[in-house]
Protein backbone atom coordinates (compact mmCIF):
# COMPACT_ATOMS: atom_id res chain seq x y z
CA UNK A 1 0.00 0.00 0.00
CA UNK A 2 3.05 2.49 0.63
CA UNK A 3 4.41 2.22 -2.44
CA UNK A 4 0.82 2.59 -4.42
CA UNK A 5 0.33 5.96 -2.38
CA UNK A 6 4.41 6.94 -3.68
CA UNK A 7 3.18 6.04 -6.94
CA UNK A 8 -0.01 8.06 -6.92
CA UNK A 9 2.03 11.36 -5.42
CA UNK A 10 4.62 11.03 -7.43
CA UNK A 11 2.06 11.04 -10.56
CA UNK A 12 0.53 13.87 -9.28
CA UNK A 13 2.94 16.13 -8.99
CA UNK A 14 5.01 14.70 -11.66
CA UNK A 15 1.87 15.52 -14.52
CA UNK A 16 1.48 19.28 -12.92
CA UNK A 17 4.97 19.69 -13.48
CA UNK A 18 4.60 18.65 -16.98
CA UNK A 19 1.90 20.54 -17.96
CA UNK A 20 3.37 23.72 -16.65
CA UNK A 21 6.48 23.03 -18.75
CA UNK A 22 5.27 21.42 -21.88
CA UNK A 23 2.53 24.41 -21.81
CA UNK A 24 -0.32 21.64 -22.66
CA UNK A 25 -0.98 17.83 -22.23
CA UNK A 26 -3.82 17.73 -24.19
CA UNK A 27 -3.80 14.23 -26.20
CA UNK A 28 -5.48 16.34 -29.12
CA UNK A 29 -2.29 18.69 -29.14
CA UNK A 30 0.44 16.59 -28.78
CA UNK A 31 4.26 18.28 -28.57
CA UNK A 32 7.56 17.73 -27.62
CA UNK A 33 7.41 17.42 -23.73
CA UNK A 34 3.98 15.80 -23.50
CA UNK A 35 5.34 12.99 -25.75
CA UNK A 36 8.12 12.29 -23.73
CA UNK A 37 5.97 12.16 -20.73
CA UNK A 38 3.05 10.27 -21.91
CA UNK A 39 4.83 7.72 -23.99
CA UNK A 40 8.62 7.72 -22.18
CA UNK A 41 7.88 7.70 -19.12
CA UNK A 42 4.51 7.17 -18.10
CA UNK A 43 3.53 3.93 -19.98
CA UNK A 44 6.84 2.50 -21.15
CA UNK A 45 8.15 3.57 -17.34
CA UNK A 46 6.20 4.85 -14.67
CA UNK A 47 3.30 1.97 -14.43
CA UNK A 48 5.41 -0.88 -14.75
CA UNK A 49 8.01 0.05 -12.01
CA UNK A 50 4.53 0.09 -9.92
CA UNK A 51 3.91 -3.10 -11.01
CA UNK A 52 7.24 -4.36 -10.19
CA UNK A 53 8.18 -2.84 -7.11
CA UNK A 54 4.60 -4.91 -5.61
CA UNK A 55 6.08 -8.24 -7.16
CA UNK A 56 2.85 -8.70 -9.06
CA UNK A 57 4.78 -8.10 -12.88
CA UNK A 58 5.39 -11.60 -12.98
CA UNK A 59 7.39 -10.78 -16.13
CA UNK A 60 10.48 -13.16 -17.36
CA UNK A 61 12.84 -10.21 -16.88
CA UNK A 62 12.24 -9.50 -13.59
CA UNK A 63 12.85 -13.07 -12.93
CA UNK A 64 16.67 -13.13 -13.24
CA UNK A 65 16.81 -10.23 -10.85
CA UNK A 66 19.19 -11.62 -7.80
CA UNK A 67 18.33 -10.34 -4.52
CA UNK A 68 14.81 -9.06 -6.52
CA UNK A 69 13.42 -7.40 -2.98
CA UNK A 70 15.98 -4.93 -2.64
CA UNK A 71 16.15 -4.08 -6.63
CA UNK A 72 12.74 -4.04 -7.39
CA UNK A 73 12.82 -0.87 -4.41
CA UNK A 74 15.82 0.51 -5.77
CA UNK A 75 14.30 0.42 -9.45
CA UNK A 76 11.15 1.66 -8.55
CA UNK A 77 12.97 4.65 -6.13
CA UNK A 78 15.13 5.66 -9.43
CA UNK A 79 11.75 5.85 -11.53
CA UNK A 80 10.38 8.02 -9.31
CA UNK A 81 13.21 10.27 -9.19
CA UNK A 82 13.26 10.82 -12.76
CA UNK A 83 9.16 11.84 -12.94
CA UNK A 84 9.82 14.26 -10.73
CA UNK A 85 13.35 15.29 -10.99
CA UNK A 86 13.36 15.60 -15.04
CA UNK A 87 10.37 18.02 -15.41
CA UNK A 88 12.05 19.79 -12.51
CA UNK A 89 15.58 20.36 -14.34
CA UNK A 90 13.04 22.08 -17.45
CA UNK A 91 10.99 24.12 -15.50
CA UNK A 92 14.61 25.26 -14.33
CA UNK A 93 15.73 26.33 -18.12
CA UNK A 94 12.14 27.41 -18.42
CA UNK A 95 12.30 30.25 -15.56
CA UNK A 96 16.25 31.07 -17.38
CA UNK A 97 15.23 31.55 -20.82
CA UNK A 98 11.70 33.41 -20.02
CA UNK A 99 9.89 30.81 -21.67
CA UNK A 100 6.03 31.24 -21.25
CA UNK A 101 5.36 27.64 -22.35
CA UNK A 102 1.59 27.66 -22.61
CA UNK A 103 1.65 30.89 -24.30
CA UNK A 104 4.14 30.37 -26.65
CA UNK A 105 3.24 27.10 -27.76
CA UNK A 106 -0.31 27.46 -28.54
CA UNK A 107 1.10 30.88 -30.32
CA UNK A 108 3.15 28.46 -32.59
CA UNK A 109 0.08 26.20 -33.66
CA UNK A 110 -1.69 29.02 -34.52
CA UNK A 111 0.81 30.74 -37.11
CA UNK A 112 0.89 29.96 -40.67
CA UNK A 113 3.78 28.51 -42.38
CA UNK A 114 6.28 30.92 -43.72
CA UNK A 115 7.94 30.03 -47.23
CA UNK A 116 11.70 29.53 -48.00
CA UNK A 117 13.21 32.76 -49.25
CA UNK A 118 11.59 34.49 -51.96
CA UNK A 119 13.01 31.54 -55.33
CA UNK A 120 11.04 28.20 -54.81
CA UNK A 121 13.01 27.16 -57.34
CA UNK A 122 16.72 27.04 -55.69
CA UNK A 123 15.04 25.42 -52.72
CA UNK A 124 13.86 22.66 -54.52
CA UNK A 125 16.79 21.90 -56.84
CA UNK A 126 18.75 21.25 -52.98
CA UNK A 127 15.89 19.58 -52.12
CA UNK A 128 15.91 17.15 -55.30
CA UNK A 129 19.57 16.55 -54.73
CA UNK A 130 19.21 15.18 -50.94
CA UNK A 131 16.27 13.67 -52.13
CA UNK A 132 18.14 11.68 -54.93
CA UNK A 133 20.94 11.24 -52.34
CA UNK A 134 17.93 9.28 -50.02
CA UNK A 135 16.96 7.16 -52.65
CA UNK A 136 20.40 5.93 -53.34
CA UNK A 137 21.34 5.17 -49.74
CA UNK A 138 17.65 3.11 -49.63
CA UNK A 139 19.34 1.05 -52.64
CA UNK A 140 22.42 0.87 -50.76
CA UNK A 141 21.03 -0.68 -47.78
CA UNK A 142 19.25 -3.18 -49.66
CA UNK A 143 22.38 -4.01 -51.77
CA UNK A 144 24.31 -4.47 -48.48
CA UNK A 145 21.70 -6.14 -46.18
CA UNK A 146 22.33 -9.99 -46.55
CA UNK A 147 18.53 -11.19 -46.46
CA UNK A 148 15.89 -7.61 -46.18
CA UNK A 149 13.58 -9.30 -44.17
CA UNK A 150 10.73 -8.03 -45.59
CA UNK A 151 11.67 -9.60 -49.01
CA UNK A 152 12.04 -12.99 -47.48
CA UNK A 153 8.48 -12.92 -45.45
CA UNK A 154 6.55 -12.02 -49.02
CA UNK A 155 9.28 -14.70 -51.06
CA UNK A 156 9.39 -17.12 -48.33
CA UNK A 157 12.61 -17.47 -45.56
CA UNK A 158 13.43 -20.61 -45.49
CA UNK A 159 14.44 -22.50 -41.88
CA UNK A 160 15.60 -19.36 -40.99
CA UNK A 161 12.73 -17.57 -38.70
CA UNK A 162 11.88 -13.92 -39.20
CA UNK A 163 13.69 -12.82 -35.83
CA UNK A 164 16.77 -14.04 -36.65
CA UNK A 165 16.30 -12.16 -39.51
CA UNK A 166 15.97 -8.94 -38.08
CA UNK A 167 18.45 -9.40 -35.96
CA UNK A 168 21.00 -10.45 -38.73
CA UNK A 169 19.94 -7.03 -41.02
CA UNK A 170 20.73 -4.95 -37.99
CA UNK A 171 24.16 -6.60 -36.82
CA UNK A 172 24.95 -8.29 -39.93
CA UNK A 173 24.98 -5.34 -42.27
CA UNK A 174 27.92 -5.42 -44.78
CA UNK A 175 28.20 -1.66 -45.57
CA UNK A 176 28.36 1.33 -43.70
CA UNK A 177 26.20 1.47 -41.08
CA UNK A 178 26.48 5.90 -40.44
CA UNK A 179 25.74 6.34 -43.77
CA UNK A 180 22.88 3.60 -43.72
CA UNK A 181 21.26 5.19 -40.68
CA UNK A 182 21.61 8.95 -41.62
CA UNK A 183 20.56 9.26 -45.33
CA UNK A 184 18.65 6.14 -45.93
CA UNK A 185 17.06 5.70 -42.24
CA UNK A 186 16.79 9.33 -41.23
CA UNK A 187 17.18 11.28 -43.54
CA UNK A 188 13.92 9.86 -46.05
CA UNK A 189 11.37 10.03 -43.63
CA UNK A 190 12.22 13.85 -42.93
CA UNK A 191 12.50 14.77 -46.40
CA UNK A 192 9.40 13.20 -46.90
CA UNK A 193 7.92 15.51 -44.42
CA UNK A 194 9.33 18.68 -45.74
CA UNK A 195 7.85 17.92 -49.26
CA UNK A 196 4.39 16.73 -47.84
CA UNK A 197 4.30 20.73 -46.40
CA UNK A 198 5.50 21.86 -49.80
CA UNK A 199 2.91 19.98 -51.48
CA UNK A 200 -0.11 21.01 -49.58
CA UNK A 201 1.27 24.68 -49.69
CA UNK A 202 2.58 25.54 -53.25
CA UNK A 203 0.12 22.65 -54.69
CA UNK A 204 2.54 22.31 -57.72
CA UNK A 205 3.02 19.01 -59.61
CA UNK A 206 6.97 19.06 -58.38
CA UNK A 207 6.65 18.76 -55.29
CA UNK A 208 3.53 15.80 -55.25
CA UNK A 209 5.57 13.40 -57.03
CA UNK A 210 8.70 13.80 -55.27
CA UNK A 211 6.55 13.61 -51.67
CA UNK A 212 5.14 10.30 -53.23
CA UNK A 213 8.33 9.20 -54.59
CA UNK A 214 10.07 10.04 -51.00
CA UNK A 215 6.54 8.43 -48.98
CA UNK A 216 7.13 5.37 -50.64
CA UNK A 217 10.78 5.30 -49.90
CA UNK A 218 10.18 6.22 -46.14
CA UNK A 219 7.95 3.73 -45.43
CA UNK A 220 10.10 0.79 -46.85
CA UNK A 221 12.59 1.89 -44.62
CA UNK A 222 10.53 1.88 -41.53
CA UNK A 223 9.44 -1.77 -42.86
CA UNK A 224 11.92 -3.57 -44.71
CA UNK A 225 13.58 -4.94 -40.81
CA UNK A 226 10.17 -6.21 -40.25
CA UNK A 227 10.56 -4.22 -36.69
CA UNK A 228 6.87 -3.32 -35.39
CA UNK A 229 7.14 -0.08 -33.83
CA UNK A 230 9.33 2.59 -36.79
CA UNK A 231 6.36 2.99 -39.04
CA UNK A 232 4.11 3.34 -36.15
CA UNK A 233 6.33 6.09 -35.03
CA UNK A 234 6.89 7.66 -39.15
CA UNK A 235 2.94 7.49 -39.73
CA UNK A 236 2.94 9.83 -35.78
CA UNK A 237 4.91 11.94 -37.04
CA UNK A 238 3.02 12.62 -40.60
CA UNK A 239 -0.09 13.00 -38.08
CA UNK A 240 1.93 15.69 -36.17
CA UNK A 241 2.66 17.22 -39.25
CA UNK A 242 -0.56 18.00 -40.18
CA UNK A 243 -1.68 18.84 -37.02
CA UNK A 244 0.70 21.60 -36.83
CA UNK A 245 0.26 22.98 -40.22
CA UNK A 246 -3.72 23.65 -39.53
CA UNK A 247 -4.39 20.51 -41.64
CA UNK A 248 -6.15 18.43 -38.97
CA UNK A 249 -7.65 18.53 -35.87
CA UNK A 250 -7.86 15.89 -33.09
CA UNK A 251 -10.32 14.91 -31.18
CA UNK A 252 -11.29 12.51 -28.49
CA UNK A 253 -13.27 10.45 -31.20
CA UNK A 254 -10.10 10.64 -32.87
CA UNK A 255 -7.64 9.64 -30.94
CA UNK A 256 -9.64 6.20 -29.78
CA UNK A 257 -10.42 5.33 -33.64
CA UNK A 258 -6.53 6.21 -34.73
CA UNK A 259 -5.75 3.80 -31.27
CA UNK A 260 -8.14 1.34 -32.27
CA UNK A 261 -6.73 1.01 -35.84
CA UNK A 262 -3.22 1.16 -34.60
CA UNK A 263 -4.32 -1.45 -32.23
CA UNK A 264 -5.59 -4.01 -34.62
CA UNK A 265 -2.41 -3.21 -37.04
CA UNK A 266 -0.52 -3.97 -34.14
CA UNK A 267 -1.97 -7.73 -32.96
CA UNK A 268 -1.68 -7.91 -37.08
CA UNK A 269 2.13 -7.49 -37.01
CA UNK A 270 2.57 -10.26 -33.93
CA UNK A 271 0.42 -12.69 -35.61
CA UNK A 272 2.05 -12.59 -39.14
CA UNK A 273 5.66 -11.41 -38.25
CA UNK A 274 6.50 -13.65 -34.65
CA UNK A 275 3.58 -16.38 -35.12
CA UNK A 276 1.20 -15.01 -32.02
CA UNK A 277 -1.82 -16.94 -32.28
CA UNK A 278 -3.35 -17.35 -28.96
CA UNK A 279 -5.56 -14.70 -27.13
CA UNK A 280 -3.92 -15.04 -23.66
CA UNK A 281 -0.96 -13.26 -25.50
CA UNK A 282 -2.41 -10.81 -26.23
CA UNK A 283 -4.69 -10.02 -23.51
CA UNK A 284 -2.31 -10.83 -20.87
CA UNK A 285 -0.76 -7.57 -19.32
CA UNK A 286 2.70 -8.98 -19.30
CA UNK A 287 2.83 -10.31 -22.84
CA UNK A 288 2.28 -9.68 -26.32
CA UNK A 289 1.71 -6.09 -27.31
CA UNK A 290 0.48 -4.52 -23.45
CA UNK A 291 3.38 -6.66 -21.85
CA UNK A 292 6.08 -5.03 -24.20
CA UNK A 293 4.40 -1.73 -23.61
CA UNK A 294 4.39 -1.86 -19.70
CA UNK A 295 7.64 -4.23 -19.09
CA UNK A 296 9.89 -4.61 -22.00
CA UNK A 297 11.23 -0.68 -21.76
CA UNK A 298 11.81 -0.48 -17.87
CA UNK A 299 12.20 -4.03 -16.94
CA UNK A 300 16.42 -3.76 -17.95
CA UNK A 301 16.93 -0.57 -15.72
CA UNK A 302 16.23 -2.81 -12.47
CA UNK A 303 18.72 -5.44 -14.57
CA UNK A 304 20.94 -2.57 -14.69
CA UNK A 305 20.75 -1.71 -11.44
CA UNK A 306 21.21 -4.55 -10.26
CA UNK A 307 24.16 -6.24 -12.41
CA UNK A 308 26.38 -3.19 -12.84
CA UNK A 309 28.46 -2.56 -9.59
CA UNK A 310 27.71 -6.43 -8.53
CA UNK A 311 28.41 -9.17 -11.36
CA UNK A 312 29.36 -6.57 -13.85
CA UNK A 313 32.03 -3.80 -13.45
CA UNK A 314 30.75 -0.28 -14.42
CA UNK A 315 31.92 1.29 -17.11
CA UNK A 316 33.04 4.24 -16.22
CA UNK A 317 32.31 5.79 -20.20
CA UNK A 318 33.06 2.83 -22.28
CA UNK A 319 29.60 3.24 -23.56
CA UNK A 320 30.33 7.22 -24.27
CA UNK A 321 30.01 8.29 -27.98
CA UNK A 322 33.13 6.40 -30.17
CA UNK A 323 34.34 9.79 -30.87
CA UNK A 324 35.14 10.45 -27.30
CA UNK A 325 36.35 6.52 -26.60
CA UNK A 326 38.33 6.41 -29.84
CA UNK A 327 39.81 9.69 -27.91
CA UNK A 328 41.39 7.32 -25.27
CA UNK A 329 41.59 4.25 -26.91
CA UNK A 330 38.77 2.98 -25.45
CA UNK A 331 36.79 -0.16 -26.86
CA UNK A 332 33.05 0.87 -27.26
CA UNK A 333 30.78 -0.66 -25.32
CA UNK A 334 26.59 -0.51 -24.88
CA UNK A 335 25.50 -1.79 -21.48
CA UNK A 336 22.20 -3.06 -22.66
CA UNK A 337 24.22 -5.38 -25.36
CA UNK A 338 26.19 -6.51 -22.38
CA UNK A 339 22.67 -6.67 -19.95
CA UNK A 340 21.66 -8.98 -22.70
CA UNK A 341 24.87 -11.28 -23.08
CA UNK A 342 24.69 -11.51 -19.18
CA UNK A 343 21.31 -12.80 -18.74
CA UNK A 344 20.05 -14.04 -22.30
CA UNK A 345 23.62 -15.63 -23.16
CA UNK A 346 21.77 -18.28 -25.07
CA UNK A 347 19.82 -15.58 -27.36
CA UNK A 348 23.32 -14.49 -28.57
CA UNK A 349 24.34 -17.54 -29.31
CA UNK A 350 21.04 -18.62 -31.57
CA UNK A 351 21.08 -15.26 -33.26
CA UNK A 352 18.05 -14.02 -31.83
CA UNK A 353 19.05 -10.97 -29.37
CA UNK A 354 19.95 -7.91 -29.86
CA UNK A 355 20.05 -5.21 -27.08
CA UNK A 356 17.85 -4.84 -23.87
CA UNK A 357 17.23 -0.66 -24.63
CA UNK A 358 15.66 0.92 -21.76
CA UNK A 359 15.53 4.01 -19.31
CA UNK A 360 18.42 6.14 -20.15
CA UNK A 361 19.12 6.29 -16.22
CA UNK A 362 20.23 2.56 -16.61
CA UNK A 363 23.29 3.59 -19.00
CA UNK A 364 24.08 6.25 -16.90
CA UNK A 365 24.02 3.97 -14.22
CA UNK A 366 26.05 1.47 -15.96
CA UNK A 367 28.51 4.18 -16.62
CA UNK A 368 28.83 6.67 -13.26
CA UNK A 369 26.58 4.85 -10.77
CA UNK A 370 24.27 6.45 -8.67
CA UNK A 371 26.21 10.10 -9.52
CA UNK A 372 25.42 9.07 -13.05
CA UNK A 373 21.87 8.88 -12.41
CA UNK A 374 21.44 12.52 -11.24
CA UNK A 375 23.50 14.36 -13.19
CA UNK A 376 22.04 12.54 -16.22
CA UNK A 377 18.65 13.25 -15.93
CA UNK A 378 19.44 17.14 -14.70
CA UNK A 379 21.39 17.08 -18.83
CA UNK A 380 18.26 15.43 -20.91
CA UNK A 381 15.84 18.06 -18.77
CA UNK A 382 17.80 20.61 -19.71
CA UNK A 383 18.14 19.25 -23.45
CA UNK A 384 14.88 18.23 -24.02
CA UNK A 385 13.73 21.86 -22.80
CA UNK A 386 16.20 23.82 -24.22
CA UNK A 387 15.71 22.26 -27.69
CA UNK A 388 11.48 22.71 -27.09
CA UNK A 389 12.08 26.64 -26.38
CA UNK A 390 14.28 27.21 -29.92
CA UNK A 391 12.05 25.12 -32.13
CA UNK A 392 8.67 27.17 -30.53
CA UNK A 393 10.86 30.68 -31.15
CA UNK A 394 12.27 29.47 -34.84
CA UNK A 395 10.58 30.65 -38.02
CA UNK A 396 7.46 28.23 -38.84
CA UNK A 397 8.48 27.27 -42.50
CA UNK A 398 8.43 23.28 -43.64
CA UNK A 399 12.14 22.70 -42.50
CA UNK A 400 11.87 23.81 -39.07
CA UNK A 401 8.49 21.97 -38.66
CA UNK A 402 9.62 19.10 -40.26
CA UNK A 403 13.12 18.93 -37.37
CA UNK A 404 10.68 19.89 -34.45
CA UNK A 405 8.20 16.52 -35.46
CA UNK A 406 11.37 14.59 -35.71
CA UNK A 407 13.01 15.75 -32.41
CA UNK A 408 9.31 15.13 -30.83
CA UNK A 409 9.08 11.59 -32.05
CA UNK A 410 12.91 10.41 -31.61
CA UNK A 411 13.76 12.00 -28.54
CA UNK A 412 10.99 10.43 -26.68
CA UNK A 413 12.03 7.18 -28.08
CA UNK A 414 15.69 7.50 -27.71
CA UNK A 415 14.86 8.09 -23.99
CA UNK A 416 14.06 4.46 -23.24
CA UNK A 417 16.90 3.59 -25.89
CA UNK A 418 20.05 4.70 -23.67
CA UNK A 419 21.84 7.76 -22.29
CA UNK A 420 25.40 8.58 -25.07
CA UNK A 421 23.00 9.56 -27.80
CA UNK A 422 22.55 12.63 -26.19
CA UNK A 423 26.06 13.44 -25.13
CA UNK A 424 26.36 12.89 -29.16
CA UNK A 425 24.30 11.41 -32.13
CA UNK A 426 25.93 12.16 -35.28
CA UNK A 427 22.65 11.74 -36.97
CA UNK A 428 20.97 14.62 -34.87
CA UNK A 429 23.55 16.94 -35.16
CA UNK A 430 24.43 16.67 -39.08
CA UNK A 431 20.73 17.30 -39.77
CA UNK A 432 20.84 20.34 -37.79
CA UNK A 433 23.26 21.43 -39.56
CA UNK A 434 22.29 20.50 -43.25
CA UNK A 435 19.27 21.92 -43.01
CA UNK A 436 20.13 24.57 -40.71
CA UNK A 437 22.51 25.87 -43.04
CA UNK A 438 20.80 25.56 -46.11
CA UNK A 439 18.01 28.13 -44.81
CA UNK A 440 20.34 30.45 -43.15
CA UNK A 441 22.57 30.41 -46.72
CA UNK A 442 19.07 30.78 -48.49
CA UNK A 443 18.46 33.67 -45.91
CA UNK A 444 21.57 35.70 -46.11
CA UNK A 445 22.18 35.39 -49.95
CA UNK A 446 18.17 36.65 -50.50
CA UNK A 447 19.64 39.61 -47.57
CA UNK A 448 22.66 40.25 -49.50
CA UNK A 449 20.40 40.75 -53.06
CA UNK A 450 18.08 42.47 -51.47
CA UNK A 451 20.67 45.21 -49.80
CA UNK A 452 22.24 45.57 -52.66
CA UNK A 453 18.73 45.64 -54.67
CA UNK A 454 18.17 48.73 -52.63
CA UNK A 455 20.91 50.69 -53.26
CA UNK A 456 20.83 50.53 -57.20
CA UNK A 457 23.55 48.06 -57.51
CA UNK A 458 21.92 45.69 -59.33
CA UNK A 459 21.03 47.72 -62.51
CA UNK A 460 24.99 48.39 -62.35
CA UNK A 461 25.73 45.17 -62.12
CA UNK A 462 23.42 44.16 -65.24
CA UNK A 463 24.39 47.61 -67.25
CA UNK A 464 27.63 46.49 -66.67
Amino acid sequence: MLYVVIWLIVLVVSTGLFRYVSGSLSVVKPNLVSLVYYYSLLISSFIGSLLIVLGIDHYYMTEKLFRPEEYRVIGFAVVCFVMVCLPLAMLFISQVCGFHPKHEFHRYLKSPVQPIGANGNEFFYWFLVLSIVSILAILYTIWKTPQVPIFALLIGHGDTSLAELRIAASMHFKGNVLFRNIFALSLTPLLSLIAYIFAVFTNEARWKLLFLILFAGAVFVNIYDLAKSPIFFYLIMFLLVRIYIGKTKLSSAKVLAYGIVGGIALVGMYIIIQGVHDAESFLSYNKGPIGRMIFAQIAPTFLHLNLFGEALPFLHGRSLPSILTNLFDVDNVRSARMVMAHVFPERIEDGTGGVLNTLFVAEAYANFGYLGIIVGTVYIGIMIQLLYICFLRLPKNPVFVSLFIYFSVNIPRTIVGGFTDFLFNPIWVLLVILFGGIVLFLRVKEDVWLWFEKRGMLKKIRVR
